[in-house]
């Protein structure tokens, strides 16, 4: 029987630099591999956060700006003080809100207009 495995993401950057100060620096997201098929050519690149896969392109026909991913996480007080921390002009991660569906989310733009919703589940499903 076939079964499904974990789905990868591509979001589209616009900014080689802007998107590792936003995904490296501030999410603390960890690169992975970088690929060009030729120099100055876009940029096509892994990264990752614990067991999260993500892969980010300037390539115009990978992906549309806008896209919104969610994220589970543990402790996610505890990381969306980290990120507060860290004094980001782009991003604050201020506001969190509980859902009726029994989570607890954070939700953060890129520089592109993606965006990322860190969420933490604190009530059974339904």
């Amino acid at each position: 029987m076939f079964t499904a495995k974990v789905a990868t993401p591509i979001l589209r950057i616009f900014d080689e630099a802007k998107a590792k100060e936003f995904y490296l620096d501030f999410l603390g997201f960890t690169l992975n591999f970088e690929h060009r098929f030729e120099e100055n050519f876009p940029l096509y690149a892994g990264i990752s956060f614990s067991e999260c896969d993500i892969h980010l392109s300037e390539h115009h026909g990978d992906a549309s700006p806008g896209a919104h991913i969610r994220i589970q996480v543990n402790e996610l007080g505890k990381y969306r003080k980290t990120l507060s921390l860290k004094q980001y002009k782009y991003a604050k991660p201020e506001k969190v809100t509980d859902t009726p569906w029994g989570t607890t989310e954070v939700t953060l733009t890129d520089p592109f207009g993606n965006r990322l919703t860190f969420y933490e589940e604190t009530a059974e499903q339904s």
